[in-house]
């Protein structure tokens, strides 16, 4: 396939509305030579005249009149992948966000979000996918824009930014018949526990640090999602372990009483994870910006 540059595009342009070499390298602000020369590589490439001398100044050919209308086309063209702008504006996007994340992210970031999109952001909307294995294969492929949670498996390979620090506490009705005041170790070893299966990688940590201690927990209840066993032990007298962000959402909104988890158990980061062809994507470094505002703490 042939190719020709630009510049030479260019100069038939300038040849066309000046009809003239002179005129056109001051249009151009180069030297008349140096126009010369292009007008010649033109000549070759097209194996035609393309412009003739006249009493009326440089006219163009048959060919050279066909051509003005595809070479100002192919110079728009060219001139609007050179301008084209990576700004983004929020207060005019019709984008639609792609976010992995958790039931705990979606009732800690979710509301506040959709406020701060509704204020800056209004045609933007928001799609959000549970966190599972096909979140990082999702994240290279571009079917999702940003995962939000405790995810280790992301660590690597993918850019991240930590929003907060995350600690667990124990949860219980407030009308448990037998912890009342405190909780010891003792007792919550004796307790029946509702336990989360699939909310991340989280919830295993209460576990694994149990069994590092020679201890077991006695689970009573299995479900997948946090928001689901808060309100069965709200019922009930069971006992939940749960991130303390999560406590913080649902005090107030049932019959609770939050207690501090009786054994050292770490605490673990929430991060965002991306992928690197949205890194320099600017409406995503734009929603990136806004989670960690809302987010991170101090």
């Amino acid at each position: 396939m042939k190719t020709i540059d630009t510049r030479l595009l260019q100069v038939f342009n300038e040849i066309y509305a000046k009809k003239s070499v002179s005129n056109a390298a001051l249009a151009l602000g180069l030297p008349q030579p140096a126009v010369s020369i292009a007008l010649a590589k033109l000549r070759e490439h097209f194996g035609n005249p393309l412009f003739v001398r006249t009493t009326d100044g440089m006219v163009p050919t048959p060919l050279g009149a066909e051509l003005i209308e595809p070479v100002r086309a192919a110079l728009n063209a060219v001139s609007a992948v050179v301008d084209f702008s990576t700004h983004f504006e929020p207060s005019t996007s019709k984008r639609v966000f792609k976010i992995a994340m958790t039931d705990i992210s979606q009732l800690i970031l979710l509301p506040k979000l959709w406020e701060r999109l509704r204020l800056t952001a209004p045609g933007v909307g928001i799609d959000v996918f549970p966190l599972s294995s096909d979140t990082p294969q999702l994240l290279e492929s571009g079917a999702v824009d940003l995962a939000l949670g405790y995810v280790p498996e992301l660590e690597a390979g993918f850019y991240q930014q930590r929003l907060f620090s995350q600690h667990f506490v124990c949860m219980v009705s407030q009308s448990h018949p037998r912890i009342q005041g405190k909780l010891k170790l003792k007792q919550y070893l004796q307790e029946d526990h509702a336990a989360i299966v699939s909310s991340g990688a989280a919830p295993k940590i209460i576990d694994e640090t149990l069994h590092a201690m020679g201890k077991e927990r006695r689970i009573a209840l299995r479900i997948p999602h946090f928001l689901g066993a808060s309100f069965v032990v709200e019922l009930t007298d069971l006992l939940i372990t749960i991130p303390q962000r999560l406590a913080e959402v649902l005090q107030g909104r049932g019959a609770y009483v939050i207690y501090p988890v009786p054994f050292a158990i770490p605490t673990y980061e929430v991060k965002q994870h991306w992928h690197e062809r949205y890194h320099h994507d600017a409406a995503s470094r734009w929603l990136r910006g806004a989670i960690a505002d809302l987010l991170t703490d101090a």
